[in-house]
């Protein structure tokens, strides 16, 4: 195991190195001026000279190589560089958006749980009935809406008639919460109860599970303890990914309900042209990326003990 983390930890390195560069390329060479912008902000003529002086004490007169070496720098001092349009550090900026983030996060996971397990494993128990044909159903249709639509429809149908679930902002406590999670989880829901249904039957054909039931075991226990845990393993895989997306802010979401998230920071300083900005926030889903998928292949032991860590790589013994 401490063979693997370390080997995770070392690859994450060149990983952060080579995302981050090709980010600064892609910046570099993208439509728009930076110095433009911040100069027509602020209301400052835009001439040539002024260009040069904006350019200068923005750190864009020095060829792309030197300004990510020195970004880089900064960052192994833990600087993330000041922020174009509002002069704060990047650092700063992300940090008080990360809390908006992770309860949004938290809350579509909360609501996705909710719904995907019971109907994936109903779907997969009642197969070829309509219990099942409804759980498909409903697993289509959620799929089906775009969660920016299914947002509306919530503020419209929920939201303005009872007047007592904000509709913009995080509000007080966690009643702003409920209205962007349940767009938000909706549509997770639908796409891990037909995955979670599809490995549930397969699982539920397999061997060991006609031995448990010839053992005399309980149908609950079998379900519970044996064929819903071994068919949560690509369910676990995908959450990691999803888990990363989410962190990276859905920015959809944010927008309709104004959630003050780091997806929605990042598509601002996207239209900006705030580089240091959307360099921090790349540098954070890279290190997010790579942390959340290590848990989720160290979560491979506790779901199905043949898993085995051996010279850095998840292997079945």
């Amino acid at each position: 195991m401490l063979k693997y983390l370390a080997k995770r930890f070392l690859t994450l390195i060149p990983v952060l190195l080579g995302v981050t560069f090709i980010t600064f390329i892609l910046m570099d060479i993208a439509p728009g001026d930076p110095a433009e912008i911040m100069l027509s902000r602020r209301d400052i003529e835009v001439t040539p000279e002024n260009l040069e002086r904006a350019r200068e004490a923005l750190g864009l007169g020095e060829p792309l190589p030197v300004r990510y070496l020195s970004w880089l720098q900064g960052v192994i001092q833990g600087n993330l560089g000041t922020s174009f349009t509002t002069g704060e550090p990047v650092s700063r900026e992300i940090i008080s958006r990360l809390p908006a983030t992770i309860e949004l996060a938290a809350g579509g996971l909360a609501v996705m749980f909710i719904l995907a397990l019971p109907l994936g494993t109903a779907a997969a128990l009642l197969r070829g009935t309509f219990g099942d044909h409804l759980g498909r159903l409903t697993a289509l249709v959620g799929a089906s809406i775009p969660s920016f639509y299914l947002g509306l429809l919530l503020i419209t149908y929920i939201a303005v008639p009872t007047q007592w679930i904000p509709v913009m902002g995080r509000g007080e406590g966690l009643i702003g919460l409920v209205l962007p999670s349940i767009t938000l989880g909706f549509g997770l829901a639908a796409t891990y109860a037909r995955l979670l249904r599809a490995n549930l039957l397969e699982v539920l054909q397999l061997d060991f599970i006609r031995s448990a039931r010839s053992r005399g075991l309980k149908e609950t226990v079998i379900i519970g303890n044996y064929a819903l845990r071994n068919a949560l393993i690509p369910v676990v895989t995908l959450l990691g990914i999803t888990m990363g997306h989410l962190l990276g802010g859905t920015v959809v979401i944010e927008r309709i309900f104004a959630w003050p998230g780091v997806g929605r920071l990042a598509v601002d300083a996207i239209f900006d042209r705030n580089y240091p900005v959307i360099q921090g926030y790349v540098l954070l889903m890279g290190v997010a990326f790579v942390f959340l998928n290590l848990l989720i292949d160290i979560s491979y032991r506790f779901l199905d003990p043949r898993v085995k860590m051996e010279e850095g790589e998840g292997q079945t013994g």
